[in-house]
């Protein structure tokens, strides 16, 4: 694990576009509330917001944006293909009602959501779409190593620029990191709090550490995946919970803080084995 500058809020991707290292994630915010928390998360400072079409919410999140007053390009959107949606034919059709429901010319990354069913096909699709640049990036979303390596290895023209994958301190993906580092795929964080699973906030170690520097639990937790290069997508439905975990980039971990975070790794999900 290296250590990375404060002032790092970006992240370049294997084909050279910018992505915020910190964004604001949409999963299980219902829909009546997600046009509030985009436009709360934006405020803030996000510019980064993480959707899906099995969250059912991308209509409201383009309300959000629409409302901010910042233009297109000031802010970067993701969506994922849910599994029903692979297939080339299909997966072509899925995007186009996202980008309907986004109201945008583009997207700036579009991820795979899940490893099974026709992602091949699908993946064929979004290499299209990217070409004709209704997609700025493409990527994948919980695929393991093995099935990183086979999508990167199986007759592609463009590797994933991205894998978003659960990471936390209790699963913190460090030989995935390695394998995905190794092609030129950047890590993304999926619940790096673990939905505060196994006493997360209250860890001894993660609170002490906060305590050095003025922080929660879950600051360290975003410092530390951020000096780790890993791009975070993280929910919060309350404006100050929203501040708080915004908050990160006028302070840095030890070498000897990080070290001791390592220590923390179970190596196991806390959710579900894909």
């Amino acid at each position: 694990m290296s250590r990375k500058g404060r002032k790092k809020k970006y992240v370049t991707l294997n084909n050279g576009v910018k992505m915020p290292i910190l964004g604001f994630g949409v999963y299980q915010i219902p829909k009546e509330d997600t046009k509030r928390c985009v436009l709360d998360a934006i405020k803030v400072g996000f510019r980064a917001m993480d959707t899906a079409q099995s969250y059912f919410n991308e209509s409201e999140v383009e309300e959000a944006i629409k409302e901010c007053g910042l233009s297109r390009e000031d802010l970067f959107i993701t969506t994922k293909v849910w599994i029903d949606n692979y297939g080339y034919e299909k997966c072509k059709t899925s995007i186009k009602e996202s980008l309907k429901k986004l109201q945008t010319d583009y997207i700036d990354l579009v991820l795979l959501h899940q490893p099974f069913s026709d992602y091949y096909g699908a993946y064929k699709a979004l290499e299209e779409l990217y070409h004709q640049g209704k997609i700025k990036a493409i990527g994948v979303s919980n695929f393991y190593p093995d099935r990183l390596t086979d999508i990167c290895l199986f007759d592609r023209d463009v590797i994933p620029a991205v894998n978003q994958v659960e990471t936390s301190p209790l699963n913190q993906q460090i030989k995935a990191q390695e394998n995905m580092e190794k092609y030129g795929v950047a890590i993304e964080a999926w619940a790096p709090f673990g939905e505060g699973k196994s006493g997360m906030f209250t860890n001894e170690t993660l609170v002490n550490i906060g305590k050095k520097y003025n922080k929660s639990a879950a600051q360290v937790i975003l410092r530390w995946l951020i000096q780790r290069g890993v791009i975070i997508a993280c929910k919060s439905t309350h404006v100050e919970r929203m501040q708080e975990n915004f908050d990160v980039f006028d302070f840095e971990l030890t070498d000897e803080d990080m070290n001791n975070i390592k220590k923390l790794d179970s190596n196991d999900s806390l959710f579900f084995n894909h």
